[in-house]
């Protein structure tokens, strides 16, 4: 669904996410039986609760089996490793924060790469900075999976036409220039490197200061690289800046709709509206909210977890190791 205001249209999350479900729904097909994700839920936090309710309704309207572990935190890192072994569980989500932000990176850590839904571990978080799209090189059949949010952002910049299919994969973005605004390591530095790995040149706007993230003159790096802009603050990044993609945390904070470049994308994937109203009348196209695209790609998540789920023998005592291959 897309609202009129102006020159500008409002975009939905939902009417993007309907186009993502379809998708989804094929996938299903190829998969013998419906994929199972199990959610681990170990805080208080009312926004965890209501995800996990989300992602339990999202599940079972769509061909997938869910299962919310409730947990006390000092038990979690026990329980992700038995899931890590059980063949009933395809995947697993937990639910952010746990303990705090060291803590929890080792619960990252101890999701298994062959079931992490989100994009968490160790080995896809290094591919997804390295530019390295799949886990089977170089029969390329298996897809790296990305962290939810970041990937959600990216379907939404390809619903919108501003990824260009006329280029090659990978270098679809090459002569756009994004803004991001908040470099957390959940969020905004994952999809300044997606974005710059895609080819676009994108200035990454954190308390700190801004960084340029890209792959260099006519994308010939394999990989992005990331350089300081020294007294750069986002009056110097928004005027040049085609599409604008905002996710600060704190209500106070808010976008200088004056030094918006006219006509710009405006994307706010924060829970609090990072837009003022006014914006409308600036930018071409604006999206107030992403959370319905971020449930569809954990879905899609899990498919191509499943897809990519290595040849293992059955689990019995006799089995034989599997053949190497070549």
């Amino acid at each position: 669904m897309a609202m009129q205001n102006g020159a500008c249209k409002t975009v939905l999350a939902g009417s993007i996410a309907k186009n993502l479900i379809v998708e989804v729904q094929e996938g299903l097909k190829t998969v013998d039986r419906k994929p199972r994700l199990h959610g681990f839920l170990a805080n208080k936090d009312p926004a965890a609760r209501m995800y996990a309710d989300w992602t339990a309704k999202t599940c079972r309207e769509n061909g997938f089996d869910f299962t919310l572990r409730e947990v006390d935190r000092e038990d979690l890192e026990d329980e992700i490793r038995h899931a890590n072994n059980d063949n009933d569980v395809d995947g697993m989500i937990v639910y952010y924060p746990v303990f705090d932000s060291t803590r929890d990176r080792t619960l990252q850590w101890t999701v298994s790469m062959y079931k992490d839904v989100e994009g968490l571990s160790p080995q896809l978080i290094s591919n997804m900075y390295q530019n390295i799209r799949f886990l089977d090189p170089p029969t390329n059949l298996k897809k790296s999976i990305l962290p939810c949010t970041p990937l959600a952002v990216v379907k939404i910049l390809e619903h919108l036409r501003i990824y260009n299919t006329f280029l090659d994969y990978g270098k679809r973005l090459f002569g756009r220039r994004i803004t991001v605004i908040n470099r957390s390591e959940v969020v905004g530095r994952p999809l300044a490197a997606l974005l710059a790995n895609d080819g676009a040149e994108v200035y990454s706007v954190d308390v700190t200061g801004v960084q340029h993230f890209s792959r260099g003159t006519g994308l010939r790096k394999q990989k992005h690289e990331v350089r300081d802009m020294e007294g750069w603050g986002l009056e110097q990044c928004l005027p040049i800046s085609e599409v604008v993609i905002s996710g600060v945390p704190g209500e106070k904070y808010k976008v200088p709709t004056e030094s918006i470049r006219e006509g710009a994308v405006c994307i706010n994937f924060s829970s609090e509206k990072n837009f003022n109203p006014d914006v409308k009348e600036k930018a071409s196209i604006y999206v107030p909210a992403i959370g319905k695209v971020t449930i569809v790609i954990l879905l899609r998540n899990l498919l191509r977890v499943v897809q990519n789920r290595p040849q293992e023998p059955t689990k019995t005592s006799d089995a034989p190791d599997p053949v190497p291959g070549p």
